[in-house]
């Protein structure tokens, strides 16, 4: 007879709940966050400021919120490269709806966020049904969602007001709702991966599919719950853009997904599957946007931007690969 027991991973930090991520990592990361915030105080003298930092916070809600979602992903082996495009394509959605249909905002916003929902559905589904790579399929779903969102909205930019504006009205010490909204996935989802058995069951499909399956679970539906999330995610995402911008964008998102992917992989999350922390992502998402700002008040040019953000994953990268290594050694 099957059982459902999973055994527990090894992780870095030799912790074997394959839910911990150890706290050396976060001190790690809030070393290199600490040392890069030391770094651009000494480079320009209005950087070290609330208001930097208040600006800041209400800007990263949607990169918050995606990188949740790609931890998800990476930890089960997975990656999607469409969130950007799905992204736009939930914005798009959201402003026919209330433009075109007359529609109030809070049908309109959950119309928008169940069709980015159903594009994560379709890549998962894709991707588990005929075990083609999760990078061929969100491709693939990357160019139809852009393409569905420029015909939505005939390639041009549509203006919806200020329905969603109160999302990115700061309401509290500089702080806007969407970014409190953000902070509260983080801290559910951290919860979902360490508390819960759908959460060792996603560390488990990660580390070794094989085991999962012959310990009696079927993988292959939470695979496509993952990747459902993930889209999910990506549609509130587009609500906090739309607040900001008053304006659903069809260009909206592009190669945001190359800068989810650097914050989950700086953060610590293995591309190999198997490994990750929400905490450790958002310190992830922080890293990236405080190199960003700090590049920008320092007036480093968009090449030096990007040479300078492609050497920080690189590194990152190769940070993993050690750690994959040393915790193989271990067992």
């Amino acid at each position: 007879m099957k059982t459902s027991t999973l055994p527990d991973p090894v992780v870095p930090g030799g912790k074997r709940n394959g839910l911990y991520t150890g706290l050396g990592t976060y001190l790690g990361l809030a070393g290199a966050l600490l040392a890069m915030i030391v770094l651009f105080s000494l480079l320009s003298s209005h950087f070290l400021s609330y208001a930097t930092f208040s600006t800041l916070a209400n800007q990263i809600p949607d990169l918050m919120v995606l990188a949740v979602g790609m931890t998800f992903v990476l930890i089960i082996g997975g990656i999607d490269l469409s969130v950007g495009s799905v992204l736009a394509l939930a914005a798009s959605t959201v402003s026919v709806a209330i433009l075109g249909w007359g529609w109030s905002v809070l049908p309109a916003a959950l119309l928008g966020m169940g069709c980015a929902a159903l594009a994560g559905t379709i890549t998962g589904s894709i991707t588990v049904a005929w075990r083609i790579p999760s990078f061929i399929v969100s491709l693939g779903v990357l160019e139809m969602a852009r393409g569905v969102a420029y015909q939505m909205t005939n390639s041009r930019t549509a203006y919806i007001g200020d329905a969603f504006a109160w999302l990115s009205e700061p309401f509290a010490f500089g702080i806007s709702p969407s970014f409190i909204i953000a902070l509260m996935v983080i801290i559910l989802a951290q919860a979902v991966l360490t508390r819960t058995v759908f959460g060792r069951y996603l560390i488990g499909i990660g580390t070794n599919e094989e085991a999962v399956r012959l310990a009696g679970i079927n993988p292959k539906p939470y695979k496509v719950l993952v990747f459902s999330l993930m889209g999910l995610l990506a549609g509130l995402a587009a609500l906090f853009q739309i607040s900001r911008l008053e304006a659903a964008d069809p260009n909206a998102g592009a190669g945001l997904e190359l800068q989810v992917i650097a914050a989950v992989v700086i953060g610590g999350t293995s591309l190999m599957g198997g490994r990750g922390s929400v905490i450790s992502t958002f310190f992830g998402v922080l890293i990236i946007s405080v190199l960003a700002a700090g590049l920008a008040q320092i007036g480093a040019t968009e090449p030096t931007k990007r040479i300078i953000t492609g050497a920080v994953i690189v590194i990152a990268v190769i940070l993993d690969t050690y750690r994959s290594r040393r915790a193989r050694r271990r067992t």
